[in-house]
């Protein structure tokens, strides 16, 4: 937990950003899951969503970063490589393990008292029970839904309400001859981060959910578990073949001597 301020420290940081009635403590957790939602993000990007001044902002940051709760990852630009590569914040593992990894430790012990007594066959079967209702309420509210890119943001959004914090990405490709089109599902949050870092069937089983969920086969990039920022799946949607450019000819003079006979 963070220190608190005395009250009439809190009120003025209250008013400085613009929150009337925050708690020092309060306004952090609202910083802190303003990152686990949008990280990597930048400061100024947290300031313009939270309605914070840049200085409270970078202050709250900083607190988070000395409790060990976030993490700075310097991000070259997206679009031209060059520059300096620019400060963005995301959720340490400590930060994550804030949000609701409640019996975790508990459920890690029994499964490793299950897989002395019964074997690994007996994890991953307990991993798929796991995601198979998961799959079935998943599917549910998919029926219907037209187009591979909607059918990903919808199993997104259901991935928020089940506290993973899901959003999508779209990601183009040039390769060759063609455009290669491609969504990337990602998650934020990991409610069972600690037990798929001890067992990652758990990330492999669920891997393969989204496959039957979307019909097509998606490869996971990166976990949460695995020591990545947020979980990230890519889902490829298609490919759009590029113009191919007309052959240049070039006229060839023939002499007299040369001209083939």
């Amino acid at each position: 937990m963070y220190s608190s301020k005395s009250n009439s420290e809190s009120g003025s940081d209250a008013a400085l950003v613009g929150v009337p009635g925050d708690t020092e403590e309060r306004t952090r957790d609202r910083v802190l899951n303003a990152v686990l939602e949008d990280g990597p993000v930048s400061a100024a990007e947290l300031g313009n969503k939270l309605g914070f001044t840049p200085a409270a902002v970078r202050r709250h940051l900083d607190a988070l970063s000395k409790a060990g709760l976030v993490e700075v990852k310097l991000v070259a630009n997206q679009k031209t490589g060059a520059g300096r590569p620019s400060r963005r914040y995301v959720l340490s593992h400590r930060g994550q393990a804030k949000l609701g990894n409640d019996y975790l430790e508990i459920a890690t012990d029994a499964l490793k008292v299950l897989g002395q007594a019964a074997g690994e066959d007996a994890i991953r079967k307990f991993a798929s029970d796991r995601f198979a209702t998961m799959e079935a309420r998943y599917a549910k509210a998919l029926a219907g839904v037209e187009g591979l890119e909607a059918r990903a943001e919808v199993l997104s959004e259901l991935l928020s309400a089940d506290g993973f914090v899901g959003y999508t990405r779209k990601v183009d490709t040039k390769v060759a001859t063609a455009l290669m089109h491609s969504v990337q599902l990602c998650q934020g949050h990991c409610p069972i981060q600690d037990l798929a870092r001890e067992f990652p069937v758990f990330c492999d089983t669920e891997t393969e959910m989204f496959a039957r969920l979307l019909g097509v086969d998606v490869r996971r990039l990166s976990t949460l578990a695995g020591g990545g920022h947020v979980c990230t799946t890519h889902i490829p949607v298609g490919r759009e073949k590029a113009p191919v450019r007309a052959e240049k000819r070039t006229r060839i003079q023939f002499t007299k001597q040369e001209r083939p006979r």
